[in-house]
């Protein structure tokens, strides 16, 4: 978090939290399930985080910037930016026009549940920078502007300690009911598809 110190007038604190949003793919291969399962296990991104390739992926990158400004003889924050950029690594499967159809039902349901896991930790980041920005704007003035700004500094610490809990404590959950979500996605879409279109 990028800190700098404003003075003059005592303004209203404000906000503006720029979020931006990208979504890559990268192509994989295969003509029956197993090869598919292989092919996302050998091209998928790698994540840093487990030191292996996973089926897709979110980049994410906080930053931004704090003013302050003097309020008499202490200092408060005067605005906050927080930035998120987020990037969806996603897979796409280049024969998936010539699929059959239990295994493109297979992959559609994989594919999709694989953006809306993404999505979500898109989301969670996002959930996280609004929160931040509040955070910062509710910060008691201190005696000086190097006291507010080690506030700072500590609160950026904590919530991205934070953000980084969130999201690990959901890849736990998604993992834990990845074999149950597929089964009940997998039978709702084929029930969707056996009724009789009206």
């Amino acid at each position: 978090m990028v800190a700098c110190i404003g003075s003059g007038h005592a303004l209203p604190a404000r906000a503006e939290t720029a979020i931006s949003k990208s979504i890559t793919y990268f192509s994989i291969g295969g003509r029956t399930a197993e090869e598919l399962d292989k092919a996302l296990s050998e091209n998928g991104p790698m994540m840093n985080s487990t030191g292996s390739r996973h089926p897709g992926a979110t980049k994410i990158k906080f930053g931004g910037t704090v003013t302050y400004v003097k309020h008499g003889e202490r200092c408060a924050v005067g605005s906050a930016k927080v930035t998120l950029n987020t990037r969806l690594i996603l897979p796409r499967w280049k024969n998936r026009r010539k699929a059959g159809r239990d295994l493109a039902l297979v992959w559609d349901t994989l594919a999709s549940d694989i953006k809306r896991h993404e999505e979500r930790h898109a989301e969670i980041a996002r959930n996280h920078a609004r929160q931040l920005e509040k955070d910062f704007l509710g910060l008691k003035p201190e005696a000086d502007c190097e006291r507010m700004q080690a506030r700072v500094a500590r609160l950026s610490e904590t919530a991205i300690e934070a953000h980084d809990r969130d999201q690990a404590r959901f890849d736990r959950t998604e993992a834990a009911n990845f074999d149950r979500r597929m089964v009940r996605l997998l039978k709702y879409r084929l029930d969707s598809l056996s009724k009789p279109a009206r």
